[in-house]
């Protein structure tokens, strides 16, 4: 009995192995893992720079309102804009 289980359990970990190898192999040697590479890093991109604010820099996303259109703005530029308070 328990070498039937042994034998049930080592065959699922064969498959688990061969296709974690087969998802590897495609990621790093083919033309589709260079695109899910090129997606991930463009997205990091875009994170990053949307918390970039063109006057104040950086910001962190704690630190962001959201309008209601949806749109992030940094705390220093809603500050500015709705309490009249200028950087200068």
């Amino acid at each position: 009995m328990v070498v039937i289980i042994l034998e049930g359990v080592l065959f699922v970990a064969v498959i688990a192995a061969c296709t974690a190898f087969l998802l590897w192999g495609l990621k790093a040697f083919t033309p589709l893992g260079t695109r899910f590479r090129q997606s991930a890093n463009r997205r990091l991109i875009d994170e990053r720079a949307a918390l970039t604010c063109p006057i104040h820099g950086w910001q962190a996303p704690e630190s962001l309102v959201r309008l209601p259109s949806g749109e992030p703005i940094c705390s220093n530029c809603y500050q500015e804009t709705f309490h009249g308070q200028l950087d200068r």
